[in-house]
C-alpha cells in the first residue's frame, strides 16, 4: 500500500510495498514515483487518474535490483488532510493454476450451498454440484444431458427454460423468483435463480451458468412481517367488537390459515365488567367472527353469534385457563386425547381434514377477553414455531383493539342507558295533542349526545313542547342534558311564557358552565346548548314559541300547506345578556307541528336546507286524510338518517286538537261579594250539564265560591270565570292585578287564610299563570273515578 502526492512524490510506504519491491521505507519515502516504479506505470496511472479517480489494470513495475515484476495495480484519487493524494494498492500478478489450486476449485464448486449447475447452448446440463443434487434428487451422471425444466418439474419451469434461452441469445443475466416442491417434500419451497451467459476468451456465449439459492426462511419472514404489517392497518378500524373481530379473520385467511374463529366471553358483548382472573372449568363462549376457504367449517351450520362451550379439558378450556398459546399436530393419538374430553368436537375435526391447529387465547391488559383459532387443511405446510409467535403478535393487537371497543361499547351504553332514562319514558296523559316521538342516538365513534325532546302538560289543558341539544357526545353531554330539561320542567310549572323560560335557562347554562371549570370538569367551563320551548292552547287553537339558536319548526296545515315557521331565532343558550322572542300562530284543528333537532335535518349526504326540504315532504301526505304519526316518524327517519348517523336525532311530531265550543265556560263575574252566589251557581248548573257526578259539582262549587271571593277581595276588575271540561274538570278565575296569592297555614284566631289551603286539599294541582293583562288562578279537579 503506497500513497503519493499531487506531485507524484512517494508519501507512505508499508512492509509489503518493501517485500514485493525491495526499496525500504526510509529510501522510498520522499522519492518521485517514477523513479520507485519505472515511467510507464508513472504514466499509465498519472493520465489516467487525470481523467477519472479509480484505475485497475496489471503492469511492470520495476524491482529495486532493476527487473520487473508483473503486477495488479489499483490507483485511487482521493481528497485527504493533506490535499488530493493518490492510493495505489498492488499484487502480483497470478500465473497459471496450479494443480493444488484446480483441486480446490473443484472442492469449492461440489461443497457450495449454493445449487450450481453448468449448461450449454442448447441448455441441457452438463455439470452440477452436489447441492444440485440433494435438490433435484437425481446424480449428476443422470442430470447431464437434461433441461431445467426436465430436472425439476413445476408450474414455473417453463419460465426457468425460457430465461435460459434468453440469457444464452443476448448475452445477458437473468433473475427468476419461482416456487417449486424439491422431491421427497411436501412443502414448496422458495428458489431465487440467477442465470448468467459463460463466454470464452473471445466473448462468444458457450453455454449458461445457474445458481439457486434456497430463499424459503426469508420469503416466509418477508411474508410474516407483511402480514404483521397489513394487520397493523386493517384490524380495528372501527369501535365496533363483530367488526373487529371479522378483520381478524380476513386478515389472515387464507394467507395464514385455511380456518380462522373468534371467540369471545359473554362480557364483551354485555358491558359486564371482566373477571379479574382467568377463566377455568367449562367455559361458554360467544362466536363473534369466522371464516374458512371453500366456506366448510368444523362446526357445520353454526354462525356467528351463535354460542359455543368448550367443557373441562378441552385445548380451548386449558389454554384460556393458563392464558398461554398452543400448537397442535392433528394426528390419531391427538384426537384420542380430545376425545376423552369433548368427543364430539374431536370427531368433528377428524371430518373436516385439519392437519394442524394453533390455539391462541386473547388478552388484553391482563384480561382475558375469548380465543382464536387457527387451522390448517388445504395448505400442506403446518403450523411451525414461528407462525405460533405470529399469531400471537397478531391476535395480541387484535385483542387490544377488541378490548378499546368493548370499552368504547360499555361507555356508550351506559350513555344511552342514562339518555334514555332522563328522556320522557311515556307520553303524558293530555287531550290538546296527539303525539309520536322518535330519538336516535349518534352512531360510530360519536357516541350518544345531548339530544333530549319533552311534553309538559300546562294549566287551562295546554301543553309544552320541547326539543333540545347539547353541544358533545358521551356521558357528561347526556347528564348535561338530563340537568338542563329538569330546569325547563321546573320554569314551565310556574308557567313562565316562552321568552321569560329561555331567559331564565340561558341563566341556568351559565351557572352551570361556571360550576363545571371551577370543578376542573371535563369541559372547558363552557356548555353549549340550544332549546326550542313552545305552547299550544286547544281552546284558542294558538301556539306562542321561542327558540334558542334551535332549528324552527316545521308546519302542515289541513289544506296540505307545508312550511317551515318564520319566527325570530334568539342566540344559543349559555351567551347570556341576549333576549328572546315570543312568536305566535295560530294552527287550525288537524295541523302537523313537527319539532327536530339539527341532526335530523343536517348530514354528510346533503345541506340543512334539502333536509328540511325532505323532511317538508314526507310530513304533507296528500294520499292519506289523516297519516299515522308512527309512520310518519318512521318514513322520516328511513328518508333522512343513514344507518349510523354522525349525530343524535330527535323527532316530536304533533297533531292540534281543539276543545269544542262546549267543553268551555266563560263567565264575567262584576267586582261585587253578592256576585259569588250566582258565580257557584253558574259553575254547577254546566257541571251538570257535562253530566258529572254530584262529588266533582260538589268540589267544584267551593272551589269556584272560594277564588271568585279571592279575586273580588284582593284582585283588580273584570274578573271572569272560566270552566274548561277536558280529561278534568279546570276552573280558573282572571283578573287584572298582578299580585299573586300564596299559600299559608291560618293560626287559630285568625278569620282568613284557610282558603287556599282548602282549594289545595280538594284539587289535584292549583297555581297562578300571569298574563299581559293581570293574573290567572286555576285549579285542577279531577273526578274520583279518573
Amino acid at each position: 500500500m503506497v500513497t503519493t502526492d499531487s506531485g507524484g512524490t512517494v508519501t507512505e510506504w508499508d512492509e509489503r510495498a518493501r517485500a514485493l519491491l525491495g526499496h525500504p521505507r526510509a529510501v522510498a519515502v520522499g522519492r518521485s514515483a517514477t523513479e520507485v516504479f519505472g515511467e510507464q506505470v508513472s504514466h499509465e496511472v498519472g493520465e489516467a487518474l487525470q481523467e477519472r479517480t479509480l484505475w485497475i489494470g496489471t503492469a511492470p513495475v520495476r524491482h529495486r535490483d532493476g527487473h520487473f515484476v508483473s503486477t495488479w495495480l489499483m490507483a485511487k484519487r482521493q481528497e485527504g488532510d493533506r490535499g488530493i493524494e493518490w492510493l495505489l494498492s498492488a499484487s502480483p500478478k497470478a500465473g497459471p493454476l496450479a494443480e493444488e489450486d484446480r483441486s480446490l476449485a473443484e472442492w469449492g464448486f461440489n461443497r457450495s450451498s449454493h445449487h450450481i449447475g453448468l449448461f450449454d447452448t442448447d441448455m441441457r446440463a452438463m455439470r452440477v454440484n452436489v447441492a444440485f443434487e440433494r435438490a433435484a434428487a437425481l446424480p449428476e451422471d443422470q442430470i447431464r444431458g437434461l433441461l431445467p425444466s426436465e430436472i425439476v418439474v413445476s408450474e414455473a419451469s417453463p419460465q426457468v427454460d425460457q430465461a435460459m434461452r434468453e440469457v444464452i441469445e443476448t448475452g445477458e443475466e437473468r433473475q427468476v423468483d419461482t416456487y417449486a416442491r424439491v422431491p421427497g417434500e411436501s412443502e414448496e419451497h422458495a428458489w431465487s435463480i440467477a442465470l448468467a451467459p459463460l463466454t470464452n476468451p473471445e466473448g462468444v456465449v458457450c453455454g449458461a451458468l445457474l445458481t439457486a439459492s434456497d430463499r424459503t426462511k426469508h420469503y416466509w419472514a418477508r411474508r410474516r412481517l407483511q402480514l404483521v404489517n397489513e394487520a397493523g392497518s386493517r384490524i380495528g378500524s372501527t369501535l365496533d367488537i363483530t367488526r373487529t373481530a371479522q378483520e381478524l379473520v380476513d386478515v389472515t385467511m387464507p394467507r395464514f390459515a385455511d380456518y380462522v374463529a373468534v371467540d369471545l366471553l359473554s362480557f364483551t358483548h354485555q358491558g359486564d365488567e371482566p373477571s379479574s382472573t382467568s377463566p377455568s372449568g367449562p367455559v361458554r363462549m360467544r362466536r363473534t367472527a369466522m371464516g374458512a376457504v371453500g366456506r366448510e367449517f368444523p362446526e357445520g351450520t353454526m354462525q356467528p353469534g351463535d354460542p359455543i362451550d368448550y367443557p373441562v379439558g378441552s385445548p380451548v378450556a386449558e389454554r384460556l385457563a393458563l392464558g398461554v398459546p398452543s400448537m397442535y399436530e392433528i394426528t390419531e393419538a391427538t384426537l384420542a386425547d380430545w376425545a376423552v374430553h369433548d368427543p364430539e368436537r374431536a370427531a368433528r375435526i377428524r371430518r373436516y381434514g385439519a392437519h394442524s391447529i394453533m390455539v391462541v387465547p386473547m388478552r388484553a391488559r391482563g384480561v382475558t377477553l375469548g380465543v382464536a383459532l387457527f387451522a390448517r387443511r388445504e395448505s400442506p405446510t403446518r403450523f411451525q414455531s414461528d407462525d405460533l409467535l405470529l399469531a400471537e403478535e397478531i391476535t395480541a393487537r387484535a385483542a387490544v383493539c377488541i378490548d378499546n371497543a368493548r370499552r368504547y361499547e360499555r361507555e356508550r351504553q351506559t350513555a344511552v342507558t342514562l339518555q334514555r332514562s332522563l328522556l320522557p319514558q311515556a307520553l303524558p296523559d293530555q287531550a290538546a295533542l296527539e303525539i309520536a316521538t322518535r330519538y336516535l342516538p349518534a352512531g360510530g365513534q360519536a357516541g350518544v349526545g345531548g339530544d333530549w325532546f319533552d311534553i309538559i302538560p300546562l294549566s287551562g289543558a295546554r301543553v309544552g313542547l320541547v326539543v333540545g341539544d347539547v353541544v358533545g357526545h358521551g356521558i357528561q353531554a347526556a347528564a348535561t342534558m338530563g340537568r338542563l330539561r329538569g330546569a325547563v320542567r321546573t320554569l314551565a310549572d310556574i308557567d313562565l311564557p316562552p321568552d321569560e323560560l329561555l331567559t331564565h335557562l340561558d341563566d341556568v347554562v351559565i351557572r352551570l358552565g361556571a360550576e363545571d371549570f371551577a370543578a376542573e370538569a371535563e369541559a372547558t367551563g363552557d356548555i353549549g346548548a340550544t332549546c326550542l320551548y313552545a305552547v299550544y292552547d286547544p281552546v284558542v287553537g294558538r301556539c306562542s314559541m321561542a327558540s334558542a339558536g334551535h332549528p324552527l319548526p316545521a308546519v302542515v296545515r289541513p289544506d296540505g300547506t307545508a312550511h317551515t315557521l318564520d319566527a325570530p331565532i334568539g342566540p344559543p343558550l349559555g351567551l347570556g345578556g341576549l333576549p328572546f322572542e315570543t312568536a305566535e300562530f295560530d294552527l287550525p284543528e288537524g295541523s302537523l307541528l313537527a319539532l327536530y333537532t339539527d341532526g335530523l335535518i343536517e348530514a354528510r349526504s346533503h345541506d340543512v336546507e334539502a333536509g328540511r326540504d325532505t323532511l317538508l315532504r314526507v310530513l304533507d301526505c296528500p294520499d292519506e286524510t289523516e297519516p299515522s304519526l308512527d309512520s310518519l316518524c318512521d318514513d322520516a327517519f328511513a328518508a333522512l338518517l343513514p344507518d349510523r348517523p354522525d349525530d343524535d336525532s330527535v323527532l316530536l311530531i304533533a297533531r292540534t286538537r281543539r276543545l269544542d265550543e262546549s267543553q268551555v265556560a266563560t263567565w264575567e263575574v262584576p267586582s261585587d261579594p253578592a256576585a259569588v252566589a250566582e258565580a257557584r251557581t253558574d259553575a254547577v248548573r254546566r257541571l251538570a250539564a257535562w253530566e258529572l257526578d254530584e262529588e266533582i259539582r260538589f268540589t267544584a262549587e267551593l272551589v269556584v265560591s272560594e277564588l271568585v271571593t279571592n279575586a273580588i277581595r284582593y284582585g283588580l276588575p273584570p274578573i271572569q270565570l272560566r270552566l274548561i271540561h277536558d280529561r278534568a274538570v279546570i276552573c280558573e278565575v282572571s283578573d287584572t292585578s298582578y299580585t299573586s296569592p300564596r299559600l299559608r297555614r291560618a293560626r287559630v284566631y285568625d278569620e282568613g287564610g284557610r282558603g287556599l289551603l282548602l282549594v289545595a286539599q280538594l284539587t289535584q294541582r292549583w297555581g297562578t299563570r300571569y298574563t299581559p293583562t293581570g293574573k290567572t288562578i286555576w285549579a285542577d279537579l279531577t273526578s274520583p273515578s279518573e
